[in-house]
């Protein structure tokens, strides 16, 4: 490692240098969001199923990401609710505010949950948490690059539950 890295590292342990960048692997895979108001007003018989707000995005597995990270373009064509305001800190030490939305119907490998995600308003690119990941019992395989279903639990996920006595 170079001393430039090493002192960049020094600085902000998140960071990586611009020489291994290239080296990192993506995992990339492709999701459909949907706005869960109108799913269940089409359930309801209010309006009619081609009116649901729906997208279908690649979005990039982030495994240092706690939630789902949607761009602001994203969020309008949805429709999405802000529900509050959360501080954030970035990977590369910066902190902001940034809108919180809600009532996200997620689908990815044939899953799916509802959730909330934090809004980039300039962003370009979806980013994929741990939150969805262990909420969907997916895993990553770096070395393949691919998000997949975890093999242990094939036809539904499986979530870990510890009793507290």
């Amino acid at each position: 490692m170079s001393r430039r890295s090493r002192n960049a590292r020094s600085r902000n342990p998140w960071a990586v240098p611009a020489d291994e960048l290239g080296k990192m692997g993506k995992v990339m895979v492709k999701v459909k969001l949907s706005n869960c108001t109108d799913v269940e007003n089409v359930r309801r018989g209010i309006i009619p199923p081609e009116e649901v707000r729906e997208v279908e995005i690649e979005a990039l597995v982030d495994t240092g990401a706690t939630m789902l990270v949607l761009p602001g373009p994203v969020v309008e064509r949805l429709g999405l609710p802000v529900l509050r305001y959360n501080d954030v800190r970035y990977a590369n030490g910066h902190s902001a505010r940034v809108a919180r939305v809600g009532n996200i119907l997620f689908e990815v490998l044939g899953r799916n949950m509802t959730c909330d995600a934090l809004v980039e308003p300039d962003g370009h690119l979806a980013l994929i948490g741990l939150i969805q990941l262990e909420a969907l019992d997916l895993i990553v395989d770096p070395k393949s690059q691919e998000l997949r279903v975890n093999p242990e639990n094939p036809d539904t996920e499986t979530l870990d539950l510890y009793a507290v006595a």
